[in-house]
């Protein structure tokens, strides 16, 4: 068909943003709409042949980007969730500190050591140790689990996703030897921070232990959810913006899910396409940056990894946690936490990204620029 009007506006944003062009706000906020199948400020919205090709071509594109950097390539890290207390009670999350249903563990330190040495012999060279906002994990423990990990792997990667800390233990984690550090900003938009969190959070600290966390030598991963209560369009671009901004290593974003015991219960999931349009966007405007298909989205969709790496995504996290406590780190309902999502389902993983013409790779997967 020709390609006038709508498409062609969209053709030639995702075009700017290929050949590494900075599109303003009016702009994403055209292209996400006009993605999403939603007039928006432009005169009409796509019909459904011309939606089509749009999105076709916008993950054609962020293929070609991905494979342009990474080849064929996908990185794997081995996810090691080691409790699920926090002291925080964000309105979205199942383990908040409110929930008194959470059936509530922590990882010793030898059980953190015993899945590292497991997932090294299963080819994983990163561990990327999650948990909630916890002080038994201080900062001393959390200093002498890294050092342990290093010193028994010292071919391997670390990373960190432990929320927010302050300065002087995220110096001290790096010096154990920490390599990289996920803090997700959930939303850049003040007002749609606030609404999501309690007024002991602030959207200002958060961004600061990510500049924190960059200074210190760490390569940095952000992220949001997507379709989290109260998200408009205007939202996600600022998102974009931010990440423009802040240059990460890494981003993480996958659909929100909510969670039977919070106050969003019944709030609809996140779209796993607006996930996906996402995804090849971030590829797009960020070429070199590791890019994860996440749980979240392999939860919302079964091909939602697969689909997440043919828009963009190069890195999967398999999960390496023991058996008995994968359920009980409940983000959300509905979460995939055995079977092919299991580490130790590694050929079963391997073949379904062969099926889609991707290798898994060996090694640690560092970010190069």
């Amino acid at each position: 068909m020709s390609h006038t009007g709508e498409p062609l506006e969209l053709r030639a944003l995702i075009d700017e943003l290929r050949a590494g062009g900075s599109p303003g706000k009016e702009k994403m906020l055209a292209l996400l709409d006009g993605l999403m199948g939603v007039s928006g400020a432009q005169p009409k919205a796509p019909d459904a042949e011309e939606l089509r090709e749009a999105r076709s071509y916008l993950y054609a594109s962020a293929r070609r980007t991905q494979r342009a950097v990474f080849g064929v390539g996908v990185f794997k890290r081995g996810l090691i969730e080691i409790g699920n207390y926090c002291r925080n009670d964000c309105y979205y999350c199942g383990i908040r500190r409110g929930n008194g249903n959470a059936v509530r563990y922590r990882l010793t330190e030898d059980e953190i050591s015993a899945c590292c040495r497991e997932g090294y012999d299963l080819g994983f060279r990163t561990f990327v140790l999650q948990g909630g906002e916890d002080p038994f994990f201080s900062v001393s423990r959390i200093e002498r689990i890294v050092r342990r990990i290093k010193e028994s792997h010292p071919d391997c990667a670390v990373t960190l996703s432990l929320g927010e800390a302050d300065r002087d233990a995220y110096r001290r984690w790096r010096k154990a030897g920490a390599d990289r550090y996920l803090l997700r900003h959930e939303t850049a938009d003040e007002a749609h921070y606030r609404s999501l969190h309690p007024g002991t959070l602030s959207p200002e600290h958060r961004k600061r232990c990510l500049y924190a966390l960059k200074e210190l030598g760490y390569q940095v991963g952000t992220g949001f959810m997507v379709g989290s209560p109260g998200q408009t369009t205007e939202h996600l671009v600022s998102d974009l913006a931010f990440i423009r901004e802040l240059e990460p290593h890494m981003v993480g974003i996958g659909p929100f899910l909510p969670h039977r015991d919070t106050i969003y219960r019944a709030h609809p999931a996140g779209s796993v396409e607006l996930t996906l349009i996402l995804i090849a966007v971030i590829r797009l405007m960020s070429p070199g940056v590791l890019l994860p298909a996440t749980t979240a989205l392999g939860s919302a969709a079964e091909d939602g990894r697969e689909r997440g790496i043919l828009a963009g995504a190069n890195v999967v996290m398999p999960n390496l946690t023991p058996v008995p406590y994968r359920a009980h780190y409940a983000l959300y309902d509905g979460k995939i936490c055995t079977g092919e999502e299991a580490a130790q389902c590694g050929g079963c993983l391997s073949r379904r990204m062969r099926g889609i013409g991707y290798e898994l790779l060996v090694g640690k997967g560092d970010y190069t620029a």
